[in-house]
């Protein structure tokens, strides 16, 4: 390259360089203060038209604007309702304009869009009457690629967001419906905040619903979305909703900030829980019946993205190094949620759960500071929940509470940081905390024997439970005469059901019994978790199993049963035979893969309908929860047959990552195999679009 060729090259570069960081600095001079928003959804194409109109004031003089936006097509720009140049290079619009310090403006945009992400049509490709929804998903994902706004947290815009589509389905969005009305062949649903926010907190969903309404004691309106087939379903999954809300007002000291509440499951979702501005939107795999609550239930999840709407979505970290605002403290007040509904007992003893996986974590060398921004999500969550008690525990309930609201007050609808956070609990509690951030924020390791010396000072069963685990590593004593000195003297079902569940080993058949005998639906099912054969003289304890109110139990014990016990197989699948199970329908298609390999156990018409059914469950009309579950099971037993082999190559190109990830380890395994390559090879003739270039991508890189 000749020098002039170079000295353009570096010259260029420079170029770029100054004008990204002119650019980030001029936006910092812009306030975007209000948007907006009417959007007119297509579900056939997968893509909307939209428009946008943000209020925004000058800070100091700009010669552009810009708003990131992915893979928009604009057809209008018009800044103060005139036309202005603008460049769009499918990640940012930038407008082109000079503009003076003090002025304000209207920046008003007519596009659209259709997204590669945080917008996701579910069901629209099957036939399945009532199946089909769309929702967003903001956080990680970026509004942007729906809505020209700002990805920046520390961008606090008020939304207002009318949304058009069919009359048939129900929208739910951020705000109050201020209106709803006939558009010709659609409906207007028009929403109004009253307060400002980050632009990935913003949200929709639209479905085929119904809602239940409840209010807070301060006054709220607490809207509990579900499908129609599922109103039996509706008190145990949403079960403590109010009960939650209030003690959270309560506890943390600061009212409610948003002007109601919703709640909303949807299929396929990315996560467990996401906490958009008043409307939380959820799996749906945590709709459940009230036989499923011991196994699993949304209580943890509704208080967690409950907790955000004050920790994150009032409050806002300044950037990922801040991370423990959001995520610790949703955390840990979901604990203390939890404590007040289920007592301190399961309040400690899931302190301790989680100390014990910190612990682990810490001695594998994978310790983490809580102020490291690529932290793990174990870390922000448990360790950050962890960091918080503590702090309580250093400073007193009523000097925590005060500074919590003074935090909460100076920065609400604003950005902060770990500093000023450690500030206001300095002025709270009038002490120095630099020791408590060096050991509980700055440290990679998990101060596990603080956190247990604490455990034991506030848990009798804790107590005794670390002081079994010392003696049985420094006595001479025999394991089970240890371990029934401990069981008989305690009366915590949580300390037997982590007895069993580590020590059953040690456990001879009478102290088994006694397990058995205690009725404690979870004592139990850690006896049908841990044990994986019958023990002699124990047959009838552990076939009663299958009495259990717990799903899991019935799932682990009909399989033991099952493999252990041959000579009453057909007893058992006819005890079991109709449940279904959790919403991945655990217990059913076990069921029918046991009802499948038992010998003269049906008809041959009966176990081609059997053999159908567990075989129909990987198809892309099925939750991910329920394809998965039905994947791992089949495969483990028959090789795929074609029709399910052709629902793998769909899953691994699933949205969700989890889904996606398992589906294309399976993959793997298969083409590994003798012939499965050529199988798959077979299968790219009935292949196209996403799933054809993957499969091309897998068999060339073999």
């Amino acid at each position: 390259m000749c020098n002039t060729m170079i000295m353009t090259h570096r010259l260029f570069i420079l170029m770029v360089l100054i004008s990204v960081q002119v650019n980030g600095q001029h936006q910092r001079a812009v306030d975007f203060s209000r948007a907006e928003i009417a959007i007119a959804i297509n579900s056939r194409k997968k893509a909307l038209q939209g428009t946008v109109h943000y209020s925004m004031e000058v800070l100091e003089n700009v010669d552009s604007v810009f708003l990131d936006a992915r893979n928009m097509i604009f057809s209008s720009v018009l800044l103060n309702g005139k036309k202005v140049r603008f460049k769009n290079d499918n990640q940012r619009l930038v407008v082109q304009k000079k503009l003076k310090k003090g002025t304000s403006h209207e920046l008003s945009l007519s596009y659209e869009a259709q997204p590669v992400q945080a917008v996701y049509f579910v069901g629209w490709d099957d036939a399945l009457a009532g199946n089909n929804q769309i929702w967003t998903q903001g956080q990680g994902k970026y509004t942007s690629h729906w809505l020209p706004s700002l990805d920046d947290m520390e961008d606090k815009i008020e939304f207002d967001l009318q949304i058009t589509f069919d009359p048939e389905y129900e929208v739910i969005a951020n705000g109050t419906l201020k209106n709803e009305e006939r558009n010709g062949s659609q409906r207007n649903w028009s929403f109004d905040m009253a307060h400002p926010m980050s632009s990935y907190l913003l949200a929709f969903a639209i479905g085929n619903y119904e809602k239940t309404e409840i209010k807070s004691e301060s006054g709220i309106p607490i809207q509990l979305y579900y499908y129609p087939e599922d109103s039996l379903r509706v008190e145990p999954t949403y079960r403590h909703t109010k009960g939650i809300f209030d003690f959270l007002e309560r506890e943390i000291g600061f009212p409610y900030p948003w002007q109601n509440y919703k709640q909303v499951p949807v299929r396929d979702f990315l996560y467990a829980g996401m906490e958009n501005t008043g409307t939380t939107i959820f799996s749906d795999s945590y709709v459940i019946d009230s036989l499923a609550y011991i196994d699993k239930n949304y209580v943890t999840i509704n208080a967690h993205e409950l907790a955000h709407q004050w920790f994150g979505n009032l409050v806002t970290e300044k950037d990922s190094r801040h991370h423990w605002l959001h995520e610790g403290f949703a955390t840990y007040y979901a604990y203390l949620a939890e404590k007040e509904i289920f007592g301190e007992e399961y309040f400690h003893w899931k302190l301790y759960e989680s100390a014990s996986t910190l612990r682990d974590l810490s001695e594998d060398g994978k310790g983490e500071a809580l102020t490291n921004p690529d932290a793990s999500s174990l870390t922000f969550y448990e360790k950050g929940a962890w960091a918080l008690h503590m702090l309580r525990v250093r400073l007193g309930e009523e000097a925590f509470k005060k500074g919590m609201v003074a935090f909460l007050k100076k920065y609400q609808f604003q950005n902060a940081t770990v500093q000023k956070f450690m500030l206001e609990m300095e002025r709270a509690g009038a002490t120095d905390l630099s020791e408590f951030e060096r050991l509980w924020l700055r440290e990679k390791e998990f101060p596990f024997e603080q956190a247990s010396e604490y455990l034991k000072r506030s848990s009798e069963s804790l107590r005794s439970y670390l002081e079994l685990q010392w003696e049985l590593t420094t006595s001479a004593t025999k394991n089970e005469t240890i371990i029934k000195k401990y069981w008989d003297r305690s009366t915590s079902d949580y300390l037997k059901k982590n007895i069993v569940a580590r020590y059953h080993k040690s456990f001879s058949p009478g102290l088994l019994k006694t397990a058995f005998d205690t009725g404690d639906v979870e004592i139990r099912q850690a006896l049908a978790i841990a044990l994986r054969e019958i023990p002699a003289g124990l047959e009838p304890e552990f076939g009663s199993l299958l009495q259990d109110k717990s799903y899991l139990t019935i799932e682990h014990a009909l399989y033991t049963l099952w493999i252990h016990d041959p000579g009453g197989r057909e007893r058992y699948l006819d005890q079991t035979k109709g449940i279904i199970g959790l919403p991945n329908k655990n217990v059913r298609m076990l069921w029918l893969l046991l009802a499948i390999l038992t010998k003269d156990y049906s008809d041959p018409g009966t176990l081609a309908a059997y053999r159908k059914e567990l075989m129909d469950y990987t198809a892309p009309s099925y939750p991910f929860e329920v394809r998965q579950n039905a994947f791992a099971l089949i495969s483990e037993v028959f090789p795929l047959p074609n029709q399910n082999l052709k629902d793998l190559v769909n899953a691994t190109v699933h949205h969700s990552w989890q889904f996606r990830k398992f589906a294309r380890a399976l993959l793997d395994t298969i083409i590994a195999k003798e012939k499965g390559k050529e199988r798959i090879l077979k299968l790219t003739e009935q292949l196209n679009g996403e799933e054809l270039r993957y499969i091309n991508s897998k068999l060339q890189s073999e």
